[in-house]
């Protein structure tokens, strides 16, 4: 799910704060409930890392949240971003990295390195607080240290992955265009005015 960002936080990242503050606006935004169950974003970033788009990847319990690679670089690789950052919050307000944070960390380090969409940080935040993977020094201990090694039959299996995935995404678009051009038409709207709306061609939605 796409975070809606206002004109003046689509800025250009000069350091982790810049991020952090933007996110902890983020999370406070959301219902009680929600904050309190752990959340996965992803921060795309232009060459120059300004912000392009931040996307919620995956929402949780109190104290866990699954995310899969695939979906991670299949957002970044479809909107064209240069570099990621990974994000997720602590309800708990412990922002102190797990095990498993560490683990999630090494391995989209090794993938964002294969597709060249490197990951430049991680971050973990409370309403209050946060943790930089690279200001605390634990990125560079990961990369130097990682145990993370991507054999051919991963790598074969993780451009499939992502392939699907993209696919996937790109026939939601298709079918949720349809289904709004087929109101528009059932609606009396002109054929020009729902090719432009909808993106689809005037074949396509005269067969509506």
């Amino acid at each position: 799910m796409n975070v809606r960002l206002k004109a003046e936080e689509k800025i250009k990242i000069l350091n982790s704060l810049d991020i952090a503050e933007i996110m902890q606006r983020v999370l406070k935004r959301e219902n009680k409930i929600d904050r309190n169950k752990e959340h996965f974003w992803i921060v795309g970033l232009a060459s120059n890392n300004r912000i392009l788009f931040i996307e919620l990847i995956s929402l949780g319990t109190v104290n866990k949240t699954l995310v899969e690679p695939m979906e991670v670089f299949s957002f970044a690789l479809q909107k064209r971003a240069v570099k990621i950052i990974l994000l997720h919050n602590h309800p708990s307000g412990d922002i102190q990295p797990s095990k498993d944070d560490i683990q999630v960390t090494d391995k989209m380090l090794a993938i964002g390195k294969f597709l060249n969409v490197p990951v430049i940080d991680h971050l973990i935040v409370s309403e209050t607080n946060y943790y930089s993977f690279v200001d605390s020094g634990q990125l560079e201990h990961i990369i130097q240290n990682t145990t993370f090694d991507l054999s051919f039959a991963q790598i074969e299996k993780l451009k499939k992955e992502i392939e699907a995935t993209q696919k996937k995404v790109n026939q939601g678009k298709k079918d949720t265009a349809k289904e709004m051009a087929k109101k528009f038409k059932d609606a009396g709207v002109d054929i020009d005015t729902i090719v432009e709306a909808s993106g689809l061609t005037k074949k396509q939605v005269e067969r509506l």
